[in-house]
């Protein structure tokens, strides 16, 4: 059977069976369901005759049915045919161990931590992997590196008799010790901040890995220098290379006539931009114009980079290497030099720029796209609106471009409730902003407010994303050939973790239909409208989401379950996200009638890769920013009490966001109000002696025991249960405890622990109290 055979053809039962058996020897570990097998061997046989052929090879015990509506390898077979290396990314954890998690594969794989071989977190590896006797999960260890995650950290210089090294500490509260040579400290003292590039990998006699100093940062402390550790730590420089300014500066302000000519002219149409306030790289713009023959014109301009940054430039080079912008708390960690970002790809008002485009013709009553255009354009934005600004106008109905704003308003709230009909999910969870004064301090902390504009501009970007990926898929069944494209998929979810959310909601009263992926997202998006109702449920919030697949860039298209999409990619935001540069090429390349252009395929999954790893770590560095001024904006709230609501339960404590501000906390067992057992599947917790069960949802006053800005952390302790939701038992039990740890609290004062207690805890977290010493406690208002 020929390889031309299986691409884009329609096999004959026997064919099939081969081309279903060879793919599953070729992913033993993998699990594919019908309708992704199809995808994977781009053949056009129905899912019917799909279904039929691995039901055959079941019945001959080739492959075996999973139990999340998927077909794996058969255990014989995967004896005989499996390789027992594997090539995956370091997913650390705080003990120090780690599970290395293979793109496809059902189960990640364990390493402990004496066989990690100095990998790193995020690194991608190679590893042997073997699953224990009696076992169902694989355990491993790290063969060798392929490609370090983070090749410099900042950590603190530590100068010693003979030798200096400087000392970086990783999540987990684990240490990093780089040695590195006394004669080039670059004038940094003892306890100063330092960027670190390790040279050398492997350990000398004292454990430690080698290094030089590239800059000092200064004395630890400031909030400067800790926004700068976050993001060199998680692999993002903080600097462009000379090389790359050179270049941006050198591009041209004016745009040429030449220029203009080659593109479609469209600066008459109405257009503007609707963005937050404080943004400065508008990349992406609206129009509408309504035709001679009734219907509208919308079209979705977004700023041409790829026009600016070159193939293999200094520019390209770094864009690729960083992948995308990185939006801390405080400030944004450009993918581009401002010159490009801020200036000429902007799509400022009143400005010509240069764009690509997405235009659509709509039915003027239905809304349904009659026709798609895709190409390269100039445009000149007519208002810059900020989300805030374009609402008033939908709620007044007063204001420039209000017939323009209301139509796109209607057509966008339309789309949306079909997209929902057809089994989108809707994941909107709260984004926690800050209010910060000159020097970066909280002053208070807030949750951004979802209007009808910030839906309006995500529907019609949704909408050029997926008419640019369908584009391209079309074209390439219309040529019967595989077009290598970056497309943005996401899985179906984990049934396992589905199955354990399903409890969950059952336990709080809430059923969800497990019987497809289909009745699982509407039990989803069924469950989640209730968050809004029911405090207990706004909880399972964040579980839901855990259970999905991560979104990743890939060019193998299998769909975005979360979106409902069967092709999807990213078009629209090329200034901050580098897989749009490489949309916008490859569809430019292929829109000339008769054209055909392929990137090579194994170079642009690995592109592919790179860049979902990193978006991976600018998710983990925009995180850390917020825990960090969640903490800084804490600090002085020492023994004051606050309203919460519990959101989580461990083995080890019970986790709380306070009401007023949303910063979470921790109360340890031994803080709580009397002795707590942890229930199956940590839906609950009993009280031995009471009786009383508390889980996520419930409401309690707590205390501030202890601020740690150095590990983040933020310690409590329970004054009282406000209410048990889903339960209606008086506080009688509640008030008997609270008055039996009265009689036990004479040590406390005002509010606060004895200084005993509180320097015992101080101990146990090592050095939470140098991190107050350090600081001048101020006034808010």
């Amino acid at each position: 059977m020929s390889k031309n055979k299986i691409k884009g053809s329609k096999l004959k039962a026997r064919d099939l069976e081969r081309a279903l058996v060879k793919e599953f020897k070729l992913s033993p570990r993998k699990q594919f369901n019908p309708k992704q097998l199809i995808r994977k061997l781009k053949i056009k046989n129905s899912k019917d005759s799909v279904q039929a052929a691995l039901d055959k090879l079941a019945s001959a015990g080739k492959i075996r049915p999973t139990d999340n509506y998927k077909y794996q390898l058969a255990k014989d077979y995967t004896e005989k045919h499996t390789r027992t290396y594997l090539e995956g990314r370091v997913d650390m954890t705080r003990s120090g161990a780690a599970y290395i998690v293979v793109d496809g594969d059902q189960d990640d794989i364990f390493v402990p931590p004496t066989r990690l071989h100095n990998a790193q977190d995020g690194d991608t590896v190679r590893v042997r992997y073997w699953t224990p006797s009696g076992r169902r999960k694989p355990e491993g260890e790290v063969t060798k590196v392929l490609e370090r995650s983070v090749t410099h950290f900042v950590g603190t210089l530590v100068e010693h008799a003979k030798y200096a090294e400087v000392v970086v500490e990783q999540p987990g509260g684990h240490m990093l010790s780089v040695a590195v040579h006394r004669a080039e400290l670059m004038e940094a003292e003892s306890k100063d901040k330092v960027v670190v590039e390790i040279t050398d990998w492997a350990t000398n006699r004292f454990g430690q890995i080698s290094g030089k100093i590239t800059a000092v940062l200064g004395a630890e402390g400031s909030s400067e220098i800790e926004m700068q550790t976050i993001l060199i730590n998680n692999g993002f420089q903080i600097t462009f290379p000379k090389a790359v300014l050179e270049e941006s500066e050198g591009l041209p302000s004016s745009i040429s006539p030449q220029e203009i000519h080659r593109r479609r002219d469209m600066r008459e149409v109405t257009t503007f931009t609707i963005d937050p306030l404080t943004a400065k790289d508008f990349d992406d713009a609206l129009s509408v114009e309504h035709l001679e023959n009734g219907q509208i014109e919308i079209g979705v301009h977004i700023a041409d980079v790829s026009h600016y940054v070159r193939p293999d430039s200094a520019l390209d080079k770094e864009a690729r290497s960083r992948s995308t912008s990185v939006y801390l708390v405080d400030r944004v960690c450009p993918m581009l030099p401002e010159r490009i970002s801020n200036e000429l790809c902007s799509l400022r008002p009143h400005e010509d720029k240069l764009t690509f485009s997405a235009v659509f013709t709509l039915d003027a009553k239905t809304y349904q796209v009659r026709k798609r255009w895709f190409g390269r354009t100039v445009t000149h934005s007519d208002r810059r609106f900020t989300y805030e600004e374009a609402q008033e106008v939908l709620d007044t109905g007063k204001g420039d471009f209000k017939e323009e704003l209301v139509l796109l308003d209607k057509i966008a709230k339309k789309y949306r409730a079909r997209r929902f009909k057809n089994g989108a999910i809707d994941f909107a969870t709260n984004e926690v902003r800050f209010k910060l004064d000159e020097d970066g301090t909280p002053l208070s902390v807030y949750i951004k407010e979802r209007i009808d504009t910030n839906m309006l501009i995500e529907e019609f970007m949704l909408m050029a994303n997926r008419e640019v990926a369908t584009y391209m898929v079309k074209k390439a069944e219309r040529l019967k050939t595989l077009i290598p494209f970056v497309f943005r998929v996401h899985d179906d979810p984990d049934i396992e973790k589905v199955e354990e959310l399903a409890r969950f909601a059952a336990a709080l009263g809430y059923e969800m239909d497990l019987s497809s992926p289909t009745a699982i997202a509407k039990s989803y998006t069924k469950l989640l409208s209730k968050a809004g109702e029911d405090p207990m449920v706004k909880m399972l919030s964040p579980i839901a989401i855990r259970t999905m697949a991560k979104a990743i860039y890939t060019t193998e298209n299998i769909g975005h379950y979360g979106l409902g999409f069967e092709n999807y990619t990213h078009f629209t935001s090329p200034i901050r996200r580098y897989a749009d540069v490489l949309v916008h090429r490859i569809l430019y390349a292929n829109l000339e009638k008769g054209s055909l252009y392929k990137a090579n395929p194994m170079k642009l999954e690995e592109t592919c890769k790179h860049i979902s790893n990193q978006e991976r770590k600018a998710v983990t560095a925009e995180r850390e920013s917020i825990k960090y001024k969640q903490t800084e904006f804490m600090l002085d709230n020492i023994g004051e009490e606050f309203d919460g609501v519990i959101n989580g339960l461990a083995d080890f404590g019970v986790f709380v966001e306070l009401s007023e501000n949303y910063v979470e906390g921790m109360i340890s067992y031994e803080d709580m109000d009397e002795s707590y057992d942890i229930g199956a599947g940590k839906l609950y917790i009993t009280g031995r002696r009471s009786g009383k069960k508390l889980k996520m949802g419930d409401s309690v006053r707590v205390r501030i025991e202890d601020v740690d800005l150095e590990r983040r952390r933020i310690d409590l302790s329970l004054v009282e249960v406000l209410k048990v939701h889903g339960n209606h038992e008086d506080k009688d039990a509640d008030r008997k405890s609270r008055s039996s740890r009265k009689s036990k609290s004479n040590g406390r004062s005002s509010g606060r622990r004895s200084a005993g207690a509180r320097s015992s805890r101080t101990a146990k977290n090592s050095g939470s109290s140098r991190s107050r010493k350090t600081r001048t406690p101020r006034k808010r208002k």
